[in-house]
This record gives C-alpha cells, sequence and structure tokens, in this order.
C-alpha cells in the first residue's frame, strides 16, 4: 500500500505546484481590444516591450504605450 500511496502523493504535489506557477492574464490594449495570455507578461526595460505567450501558444511583443492594464484571471 505504501508503494502506490507515496508515489501517487508526490505526483498530486508537483502537479499542484506546477499548476500555482502559471497565472494567465488579460492584456488590455488602449483601443480596448483584450489579448489573454497563457503566463504573466514579461516586461523588457531595455527596449520597452511586454513579451508574452498567447493562448494558441504564438510568442507575441507588445509595445508598453499600447498596453492599458494587465489584469491576472
Amino acid at each position: 500500500m505504501i508503494k502506490r500511496t507515496l508515489p501517487a502523493f508526490l505526483l498530486a504535489l508537483g502537479m499542484g505546484a506546477l499548476a500555482g506557477c502559471a497565472s494567465p492574464s488579460v492584456i488590455t490594449l488602449n483601443d480596448g481590444r483584450e489579448i489573454q495570455s497563457v503566463d504573466t507578461p514579461s516586461y523588457d526595460e531595455d527596449s520597452g516591450f511586454y513579451e508574452f505567450e498567447q493562448l494558441d501558444g504564438k510568442r507575441t511583443r507588445l509595445n508598453k504605450d499600447q498596453v492599458r492594464t494587465v489584469k491576472e484571471l
């Protein structure tokens, strides 16, 4: 019984930890459009762009001047 319970518990714990890392976000642009992302956008201060992955898997960059708000879901 212990041989099955311990690996199942560790697997469930690992999956829970990974699920907590991803935080989907909604990015609202100045023109009113909303873009959903898989994770929280990262901001690159040197270039002035937000970088994120859309729900369809495409990596996207947006100029900070185009972004009104970034909200976590």
